[in-house]
């Protein structure tokens, strides 16, 4: 029995690197990024398509009058390496 908990543990244990975003922290988007923020939806729109193609998956939201492209937090690096190109 203590294997199999020990098994278990092993591969659906979150580990102790991991970092967990605080949900009630009014700075952060749980667990997205923001990579750019633009003033149209279009603009947005064109962006989001760069990063679907590379193969990063990408959200737009809305804050104001602006349109915030965001990602998760591990593809952040990757995402503006594209997003410079």
């Amino acid at each position: 029995m203590g294997l199999l908990i020990l098994g278990l543990r092993w591969t659906f244990g979150t580990g102790k690197n991991q970092r967990i975003p605080d949900p009630n922290d009014p700075e952060r988007d749980g667990l997205l990024a923001e990579v750019a923020r633009l003033p149209t939806e279009a603009a947005a729109q064109v962006l989001r398509s760069r990063l679907i193609a590379a193969g990063i998956r990408a959200t737009i939201g809305r804050e104001g009058r602006t349109y915030r492209l965001m990602v998760f937090e591990d593809d952040v690096g990757q995402a503006k390496l594209v997003l410079r190109d």
